[in-house]
């Protein structure tokens, strides 16, 4: 994920570095003006279902994820 997202007119897709080597079993991002698009890729196509999430809560999304994985790397077996 870049530090500075971009936003374009048109959304611009990514594939999330965490989907499996399974094509179905990716998710896509976008960056828009008020916060991200979200969508799961197998239905590109057919134009499915888009969640979005507004700059703020998805500010914190990434914030919490980022929390999670430094704790679950200190963690000692």
């Amino acid at each position: 994920m870049p530090a500075s997202p971009l936003i374009a007119s048109e959304p611009r897709w990514f594939k999330s570095s965490y989907s499996g080597g399974n094509t179905t079993e990716c998710l896509e991002c976008a960056y828009v003006a008020h916060g991200a698009l979200i969508r799961d890729s197998k239905h590109y196509h057919q134009r499915g279902p888009i969640v979005s999430v507004g700059s703020e809560a998805w500010s914190r999304f990434i914030s919490a994820l980022s929390s999670a994985q430094d704790q679950a790397g200190s963690a000692k077996p």
